[in-house]
């Protein structure tokens, strides 16, 4: 009989036992946590990152993005080259000057191939119609941001301008009558003189 008694107890003790383990990991909140451990084990090992950290990098990269696109005249957007526009912004206002490609003074292709050259680290030919001759053409409305865009002054007239289009219609370029500023492709003299757009390969 004592036996017996040892046996039930011993029994209704494993089975107390085996319940108050498992019941705190069938919390939801345990639950939770174990999914979240579980996620970020598997985050971890996939090379991915945790939403929250993502969510905060690109808080970060929001303000950086709207400061760069409200000086340029352009929707910020994540998917526009952020060092593209960090470099244009940082010419802005430099004055024209023929021959020249320093932030003491550009024309429209030295602003060209320094720019190309701080961003992607690729040497453009130095002239506007070398740069035209060694692009691959594209429509107006396939244009990407870093495209190239050149204007001539009539049919069978040479090139005489080039600039870095950005988006929403608008071009970064070095003007003679203001220097390094941001127009629109919408402006009736550059709709008018607009000859085509370029993609420099490999940038």
């Amino acid at each position: 009989m004592k036996n017996s008694i040892l046996y039930c107890l011993a029994a209704a003790s494993m089975v107390l036992s085996f319940f108050f383990e498992r019941t705190p990991a069938t919390h939801p909140t345990a639950q939770g946590a174990l999914v979240a451990q579980e996620a970020s084990f598997l985050s971890g090992l996939l090379g991915t990152e945790e939403p929250h950290t993502a969510t905060l990098r690109t808080a970060s990269d929001s303000t950086e993005y709207s400061k760069y696109a409200q000086r340029l005249g352009i929707e910020p957007s994540f998917d526009t080259n952020k060092d593209l526009l960090a470099t244009v912004v940082s010419w802005l206002g430099t004055p024209y000057r023929y021959g020249s490609n320093s932030k003491s003074g550009t024309d429209c292709s030295g602003f060209v191939t320094r720019v190309f050259k701080e961003v992607y680290g690729v040497t453009l030919q130095r002239s506007s119609r070398s740069m035209f001759a060694n692009v691959k053409h594209v429509q107006k409305d396939d244009m990407q941001t870093g495209d190239l865009v050149f204007f001539r002054r009539g049919p069978g007239q040479p090139i005489y301008h080039v600039g870095i289009y950005l988006k929403d219609g608008k071009f970064a370029h070095s003007a003679t009558n203001g220097g390094v500023m941001v127009s629109s492709l919408n402006q009736a003299y550059y709709s008018r003189n607009f000859y085509a757009a370029g993609r420099v390969e490999n940038n």
